[in-house]
């Protein structure tokens, strides 16, 4: 199997690729949109370009957290770190079969391949003193302390949606499985990896990996691989077509372009919320203030246009 002679695409797939909305949420509406998704990303391998592949899996790992919430009066609940690992394996499955798929379509001699992947955070970051990220189903407040008793976990309101479970949210320091993920690029794979912003583990007094309760952020851990990876370009796909200032606001508008200063610039006024686009902004820093070469944010039907330079926020340096 050739692998490509193009760029090394670095392509993070948002929540959005995966869930459209509420209303289709099932695993055959996951289907649909990761067919459709990686239909955009085949044409980028059809380019000649090699490609990596990472993954939200917030509501996934949400929907085994309730299932094992219901199911608690008979079975033992599922931790965090599995709930990752398991979602890694299913979208994982779903993104390569899709993609085998339409390879062979194609006539292309190429395949996927999936890495349920390790990162390793720090056990001193001051995040674990202060859990922030929720995680799981909204809850009253009542039953939420009731929850938090019996499980001993913190809670926290969420912006009005009600009450949740709040885990720390590390910042990732290594990919373990770094240099497997290399050889299956080489190997001409499109892989699919640091699904979920990785499994977080952290490393014991003996030097031993074990999982810990914990969330990583997946725009940051991608960052971090396409780092790793000397990538060319990194690729975000988000639930908007581009980068917008003054978001939700009459004064809103689209940014074609944006400079490494501006971005800096952007994200320390506020402009950017915390939770959706200000991750993305600080992914595109960081990959190029460590020598990418460009960064380009937009959604899921516009990517193998924004590998292109023709769709998209551009952020270079």
């Amino acid at each position: 199997m050739a692998p490509g002679t193009g760029d090394l695409v670095v392509l993070a797939i948002g929540g959005n690729s995966l869930i459209r909305d509420e209303r289709h949420r099932s695993v055959p509406d996951q289907w649909a949109l990761t067919r459709e998704t990686c239909h955009h990303v085949a044409q980028i391998v059809a380019a000649g370009h090699r490609v990596v592949i990472t993954h939200g899996n917030g509501p996934q790992v949400g929907f085994i957290l309730r299932r094992s919430e219901l199911a608690s009066h008979e079975l033992h609940e599922v931790p965090l770190d599995s709930c990752d690992a398991d979602t890694q394996g299913a979208i994982g499955y779903m993104i390569q079969q899709s993609l085998a798929n339409e390879f062979r379509r194609r006539g292309m001699a190429r395949s996927a391949v999936s890495v349920v992947t390790q990162v390793e955070v720090d056990p001193a970051s001051p995040e674990f003193k202060r859990p922030s990220k929720p995680i799981g189903s909204p809850m009253d407040e009542a039953t939420a302390r009731a929850r938090s008793a019996k499980g001993g976990w913190p809670i926290a309101e969420d912006a009005g949606r009600g009450w949740r479970r709040v885990v720390p949210s590390p910042e990732p320091v290594a990919i373990i499985e770094l240099s497997a993920i290399r050889t299956l690029i080489e190997a001409g794979f499109v892989v699919t990896a640091v699904g979920g912003g990785g499994i977080p583990v952290v490393r014991d007094a003996v030097g031993d990996y074990r999982g810990i309760e914990a969330v990583i952020d997946k725009d940051l851990a991608t960052s971090l691989l396409a780092c790793d990876l000397a990538a060319d370009h990194l690729v975000i796909s988000t639930s908007v077509r581009r980068v917008c200032l003054d978001f939700g606001r009459s004064t809103q508008r689209e940014l074609d372009r944006l400079t490494l200063a501006e971005a800096r610039r952007y994200l320390a006024d506020g402009q950017f919320g915390r939770g959706s686009m200000a991750p993305k902004i600080d992914a595109a820093i960081r990959f190029l203030s460590r020598g990418g070469r460009r960064v380009v944010i937009t959604c899921p039907d516009e990517i193998e246009d924004a590998v292109e330079g023709r769709a998209g926020t551009l952020v270079e340096g």
